[in-house]
């Protein structure tokens, strides 16, 4: 139920995702800015706070548990086939919008640099 309260307890649904695959595991960052979900398809889906999926890692068939850092840069994984333990480094890739933006050197140039700063 998407809300309700019984006896003292209330409760209310926050998120809730369609995943195109049978869950297996499912963790939360501290912050809640992201969810990891682990499927019967060997892949880990990642969502943001509004439900967004954000993109899937691979992972081998015998991953059955998850979790992660509170920030969710880090990914725990264990594979109950292998036996084996493992941490994955998660880094989210962003599209800056540079239009209409200051900037030196060739606009053609197949790398861009963004310099951000705050002088306080």
């Amino acid at each position: 139920p998407p809300s309700g309260q019984n006896g003292s307890v209330e409760w209310r649904e926050i998120n809730r995702y369609q995943l195109p695959y049978k869950p297996v595991d499912f963790v939360n960052t501290l912050d809640g800015n992201y969810s990891f979900i682990l499927t019967a398809k060997s892949s880990v889906l990642i969502y943001d706070r509004k439900g967004t999926l954000q993109g899937a890692i691979p992972v081998d068939p015998g991953v059955t548990s998850l979790d992660t850092d509170a920030k969710g840069t880090i990914l725990y994984l264990l594979d109950s086939d292998k036996n084996i333990a493992s941490s994955l480094f998660i880094d989210f890739v962003v599209d800056i919008n540079t239009a209409n933006a200051p900037f030196k050197g060739d606009i053609n140039a197949p790398v861009t640099i963004a310099v951000f700063s705050d002088f306080q």
